[in-house]
């Protein structure tokens, strides 16, 4: 829950009014800039924000999945989505959108591989990353909008960087790793450092 999870956080930050006046004298940045036009960013604003609230649906569907195979609920999430529009303050129109995502496809895992939402997505994109770009260079937070984005191309990438964290784990604390050239399920530990023994995860002999 990236997206949501860090909504949340930008709003304590925002919070924290006397202490980021008083960070403000002291720590520097840079003085944001815009050269371009103008209304083309614009343009490329809405498309970040669309593609954003995208990213907001499929990450809280993808709770409610998790919640309903957890807790054995039985969720119509079509009719969530109609749910929603009717008596909520969350009224975007995609919410039929979504109810058809479900309609063709009940056992959907992710709003993005809907076709739908994934053409909507990938038309976008162009503009969002621009968005984004801009603001890390002029130094305006987008917590949302980034966060949205990271999670969009984790989501869609085979492999990962965090897939090395394994190794790192494996070089401290000997929790084995598995390898990329071998079938899934075998685990191996190498003596990273050249003064450890070869060991299973559940002893380290130096």
């Amino acid at each position: 829950m990236t997206l949501i999870g860090e909504a949340v956080f930008s709003r304590f930050l925002s919070s924290m009014k006397e202490e980021r006046v008083y960070a403000s004298k002291i720590l520097t940045g840079p003085m944001p800039k815009f050269e371009g036009d103008k209304q083309a960013f614009i343009e490329d604003i809405e498309k970040a924000l669309y593609a954003s609230k995208i990213i907001s649906y499929a990450q809280g569907y993808s709770l409610m999945q998790a919640a309903a195979k957890t807790y054995d609920w039985n969720l119509n999430y079509g009719g969530i989505a109609l749910l929603w529009r009717g008596g909520c303050i969350i009224r975007s129109v995609f919410l039929s959108k979504i109810k058809e995502a479900f309609d063709k496809n009940p056992q959907l895992c992710n709003l993005l591989l809907d076709t739908f939402f994934k053409e909507k997505v990938e038309t976008s994109q162009s503009g969002w990353r621009r968005v984004v770009s801009q603001a890390a260079l002029n130094g305006i937070p987008v917590p949302a909008l980034s966060s949205a984005l990271s999670y969009y191309d984790g989501y869609r990438s085979e492999r990962l960087s965090a897939n090395l964290l394994q190794a790192q784990r494996d070089y401290f604390g000997a929790h084995t790793y598995e390898r990329i050239d071998k079938e899934r399920g075998e685990f191996f530990h190498t003596n990273w450092t050249g003064q450890g023994g070869f060991t299973h995860s559940s002893e380290y002999q130096v």
